[in-house]
């Protein structure tokens, strides 16, 4: 697919890059392992002015996602009028969120706070050093963030953990959701009342019978195409399957479970039910009422609502599906807020930077605006600054739930860690949509990521 080799190309690139910084490495892991004790970072007095700057991919999105994050830090700067903040948008061009920090550092010029991906952790201690937390501020400090009036969901706390430190604030993120065309539904003789979606086979059953009556696939899964690795973990996991080992060592989507997963789809593809498409291809198929079913990110949840109302059709939104009897596993997207100040004053500005930005405040913009979860999920429970949002918005209740039974979207451990996921996605396509054998072709694929994890 096309999306693929684009993909490749951002990845070698910033492969490439990394080796700049390998001399870092050897400082960064002793930072990770056997850093200084916690101390205090200074106290900001009121005239005391600070320049600091935040990296976000948000604000490389424009309309509703830069006009949330700009409303946000005008918002900080009112409550700190000593504090300036600069938002620069993240450079993605490389293929991720570390790519635009690391270019940054060996200029010099590196953001205060960046707006990291979570697979993109132990490269960002590893190799950016980004600052331990947990001896930056201390317990009692990250103690006093995630908590307050609103803690913070105790699935979501540990998700910028690594090797028992915490070295970010997880910020945003989403869940895969099944989205639904309701409409669809009901042309092919189906009632969405009574449907019962919670397996891939009653998924699969439905799907036919929309197939038949429009003539083209009327599934489409974001989480089988390049760019969906977060989702495909929860479709392995919630099969029984892991695409790395609980010690971090050994590679495992070669697994008979993994093939198994990638067989079920497979034979959807075969049955002329399953879409072969890019993400954004999908997307745009959705919303335009041409498909039933589109499992991907609950940040869409505005997108597809709008695309419903002027297009005429019902939306609605369930978990994701589930393999037969087994547990579904739910993993997350999104990113986590880290910090690279060096100087002292701007850490300690930059602290007070990402607490507001994972603030009930910030979450009441970010979940009402743009569509993520409120991490302070308490906050949508009766009573809550978003319990309105809530009853008005039902349709992110399966994204909530899911929150409830959370699996971490796992990191692949070295400098290749983008290039393992395009072998795995390689594999994923060449199984599923060209033919190839999927119990070999995976096999092959965990080969190929063993040895890159171990160079």
């Amino acid at each position: 697919m096309r999306a693929r080799a684009r993909t490749l190309a951002f990845a070698a690139l910033t492969a490439a890059g990394a080796l700049l910084l390998a001399g870092c490495s050897g400082a960064a892991e002793a930072q990770s392992s056997a850093a200084p004790a916690a101390r205090s970072l200074p106290t900001l007095s009121p005239d005391e002015q600070v320049d600091i700057s935040f990296e976000s991919y948000n604000l490389a999105q424009a309309g509703l996602w830069t006009d949330a994050i700009n409303s946000l830090i005008a918002e900080f700067e009112k409550q700190h009028p000593n504090i300036h903040v600069e938002g620069r948008p993240a450079d993605i061009s490389s293929g991720g969120t570390t790519s635009g920090v690391q270019k940054e550092l060996l200029a010099g010029n590196p953001p205060d706070v960046a707006q990291i991906v979570f697979n993109e952790l132990p490269y960002a201690v590893t190799q950016l050093q980004a600052a331990n937390l947990s001896q930056l501020v201390g317990q009692e400090g990250l103690d006093e963030a995630f908590g307050g009036q609103y803690p913070f969901n105790k699935n979501a706390r540990v998700l910028a953990d690594l090797d028992g430190s915490t070295y970010g604030l997880p910020y945003v993120f989403s869940t895969p959701v099944l989205w639904v065309n309701e409409s669809l539904l009901q042309q092919a003789g189906i009632d969405p009342a009574t449907v019962d979606l919670s397996t891939w086979d009653k998924v699969a059953e439905a799907a036919k019978k929309v197939s038949a009556v429009t003539g083209s696939p009327a599934l489409s899964v974001t989480c089988v195409v390049t760019g969906g690795n977060w989702c495909m973990q929860s479709l392995f996991k919630s099969n029984g399957a892991q695409v790395l080992s609980d010690d971090r060592s050994t590679i495992e989507f070669g697994s008979d479970a993994a093939v198994d997963t990638v067989q079920s789809f497979t034979e959807l593809y075969k049955q002329g039910v399953l879409a072969n498409e890019d993400t954004q291809t999908q997307v745009a198929n959705f919303s335009s009422g041409k498909e039933a079913f589109h499992v991907n990110t609950s940040v869409y949840q505005s997108t597809f609502i709008n695309a419903a109302k002027n297009g005429g059709w019902t939306l609605n939104a369930h978990g994701l599906p589930a393999f037969g009897s087994k547990p579904v596993v739910p993993v997350n997207s999104g990113s986590a807020l880290m910090m690279f100040s060096q100087d002292p004053k701007k850490q300690a500005a930059a602290w007070e930077l990402m607490k507001f930005f994972t603030s009930p405040t910030a979450y009441e913009t970010i979940t009402t605006k743009i569509g993520y979860l409120p991490l302070r999920d308490t906050m949508t429970a009766p009573g809550g600054p978003l319990a309105d949002w809530l009853a008005a918005n039902p349709l992110a209740k399966p994204n909530l739930e899911q929150l409830q039974t959370l699996s971490p979207w796992v990191a692949y451990p070295g400098n290749s860690f983008l290039q393992v996921d395009q072998v795995l996605y390689a594999a994923i396509e060449d199984s599923i949509f060209n033919g190839k054998d999927p119990k070999a072709t995976l096999q092959s694929a965990a080969s190929r990521a063993q040895e890159l994890i171990q160079q």
